[in-house]
């Protein structure tokens, strides 16, 4: 039996709830709280969990979703409970009522915005953080009958693709703020895969070296995955090696090669610096060794 109230959840309910629309199928929408503009030459500090819980259950109570998220620590707040509409949309008056139009129609704002800065490590999008408590918040929303399905495809950058009212109408599953009608949001860029059922098989191994971090890359640091990073910094004509040997062995090739690889990512002056960041390192897709 779902639970109006996800369980993991700090319950700071802000009243004033209504009903949604059973005529339509269940869905989810996905939101970051975008609260600061950086960018990867001047990324700016993450706002913290309690000033957004603090934002939603006071001047900006009008705007509240359902649950805010901290991908980082795996904290949630939840503001109303599943069976009522909250009013994190644009909903025009007389219109497809946006907040509404779903047997449940459950908001989510992930705590971030691109190139936030957390315990020194930048982060360009949200499915590039630890995403903790992912599980939880997907395994609750999928208790109120919402299908693991993205009707307008899982959002891969911030763009805008409004939805059909058609298939707003009639399709349940998983959207985008950027995709919902009637708003004009391009939020969040990336979302999280859905998380394995119990009894489900475990997705497959990945196809690229995840991320060893910026410690990993030493003068000296032999590695099949320098060796395949090397590969790929060529494979991008970011080549600014003087040799041939030695490719699997940091050294100061691998630190102008990649240099060559984040100016062209778009990183400025000091950004530039020649030490793989998360960012740029899932960029390049180096092949798993």
């Amino acid at each position: 039996m779902p639970t109006p109230w996800m369980p993991q959840a700090l319950r700071a309910d802000v009243g004033d709830h209504a009903p949604c629309d059973a005529e339509f199928p269940a869905r989810a929408i996905a939101h970051i709280t975008a609260d600061r503009e950086a960018t990867a030459a001047a990324p700016l500090d993450l706002v913290p969990f309690a000033n957004l819980k603090g934002f939603f259950t006071g001047g900006g109570k009008s705007r509240a979703p359902h649950v805010l998220w901290d991908p980082f620590t795996g904290a949630f707040a939840q503001f109303l409970p599943a069976t009522s509409r909250s009013k994190a949309l644009f909903d025009a008056a007389g219109g497809t009522r946006t907040n509404r139009a779903g047997k449940v129609v459950i908001q989510i704002e992930a705590l971030f915005f691109p190139h936030c800065r957390v315990e020194g490590e930048v982060f360009a999008r949200l499915v590039d953080t630890p995403c903790k408590g992912w599980a939880d918040l997907h395994s609750w929303i999928s208790s109120w009958g919402v299908p693991d399905v993205w009707p307008m495809g899982r959002p891969t950058s911030l763009s805008r693709n409004t939805c059909p009212a058609d298939t707003w109408r009639t399709r349940g599953g998983w959207y985008a703020h950027g995709q919902v009608p009637e708003n004009n949001h391009v939020d969040p860029g990336s979302w999280p895969s859905f998380a394995p059922r119990p009894g489900e098989p475990s997705p497959s191994e990945p196809l690229f070296e995840p991320f060893p971090g910026a410690s990993f890359f030493q003068a000296g640091r032999r590695s099949p995955v320098i060796a395949g990073m090397h590969g790929r910094l060529v494979a991008v004509d970011c080549d600014r090696y003087a040799s041939g040997t030695g490719i699997d062995v940091w050294g100061a090739g691998d630190v102008r090669s990649y240099t060559a690889w984040q100016q062209k990512l778009g990183f400025q002056d000091s950004e530039a610096d020649g030490i793989p960041g998360r960012f740029s390192w899932e960029r390049l897709e180096v092949p798993r060794s």
